[in-house]
């Protein structure tokens, strides 16, 4: 088993940033593939951004690339997700997510663990 557990999320004027966490513990982390997905109320669950292991590529959604960051410390096994320059059509409920290595990385379905997410809002 994994359990995946966020954490940084807060309000935060537009402009801002904000640093998100996702701790991983039970199985080693360090050759799945991770992802963070979002959800806004109302909305689909969307795809923000993930990495492959062993350095194989990471993906970010069209839309955010430039804005949001991706990085795994495999020793602290932890997921960040850096994001700078918010909007307030970034709110939502953040959730980090692992899978096996060959996951397609923007379909939530392909990913077998998930955290219970954390609030982003953001203001005007």
């Amino acid at each position: 088993q994994v359990q995946l557990v966020e954490s940084g999320g807060g309000l935060v004027q537009a402009g801002g940033s904000l640093r998100l966490s996702c701790a991983a513990s039970g199985r080693t982390f360090s050759t799945y593939t991770t992802g963070w997905f979002r959800q806004a109320p109302g909305k689909e669950r969307e795809f923000v951004a993930a990495d492959r292991w062993g350095g194989a590529g990471t993906y970010y959604a069209a839309s955010l690339k430039g804005r949001f960051t991706i990085a795994r410390d495999n020793a602290k096994n932890t997921v960040y997700l850096q994001m700078n320059s918010l909007k307030p059509e970034d709110s939502a409920v953040y959730y980090c997510a692992a899978g096996r290595a060959t996951v397609v990385v923007g379909l939530a379905n392909e990913y077998d663990y998930w955290g219970q997410g954390t609030q982003v809002t953001v203001s005007s």
